[in-house]
């Protein structure tokens, strides 16, 4: 009986863990994004979008002393990136080099805990993440952390052989896309 009783008790409070959520399919958000092992950061302004693949992306990338700024559209539906070097106003049009990684919670995640940031004694001063890990169906390794009240990405660090490591901590978000237009493929490219 004692066990039985066990056992349910660890059912309900298992029961009781975040699962996975769906983040907002169209968002626009600042991030801030580093690998220290490769004396790279990078800051930018971007448009998400998850329904049509697309992402745009007005990036200050610093790798070493070197400074660059560019103007990113990447079109996963198409396989095609455009990217414009800000000083120069060269465009180079590619193939995609990097797979579609939304930056939503995978459904195969792990509920790995919840946190608050911020100073929970002041009102509107702090905001409770719940934390998700886990290997995607693709192979890689996901972590990351959503607010717990509407599953907007705060942090996102993925890694696979092919990517590599991609780490994002984001800011200033809002979701919908002001500009529809901004996915559009630049005129000079």
């Amino acid at each position: 009986m004692l066990i039985a009783l066990l056992l349910c008790g660890v059912a309900l409070a298992a029961a009781q863990s975040p699962t996975p959520c769906n983040a907002p399919p169209q968002f626009e958000a600042r991030f801030r994004s580093w690998d220290v092992s490769k004396n790279f950061a990078q800051q930018a302004r971007m448009a998400y979008d998850e329904t049509n693949r697309r992402v745009r992306e007005i990036e200050e990338v610093e790798i070493g002393k070197t400074r660059e700024y560019y103007d990113v559209l990447y079109l996963h539906n198409m396989n095609r990136e455009y990217r414009i070097n800000l000083r120069t106003q060269k465009c180079n049009s590619s193939a995609l080099t990097r797979a579609w990684i939304p930056f939503g919670v995978p459904p195969e995640s792990k509920y790995e805990g919840t946190e608050v940031i911020g100073p929970v004694n002041i009102a509107n001063e702090h905001i409770t993440v719940e934390g998700f890990d886990g290997t995607t169906s693709e192979g890689g390794h996901y972590f990351g952390t959503v607010s717990a009240s509407s599953c907007v990405p705060v942090t996102f660090i993925y890694e696979d052989s092919r990517v590599g490591r991609f780490h994002r901590s984001f800011y200033d978000f809002t979701l919908g896309i002001a500009d529809p237009e901004v996915f559009n493929i630049p005129s000079n490219c």
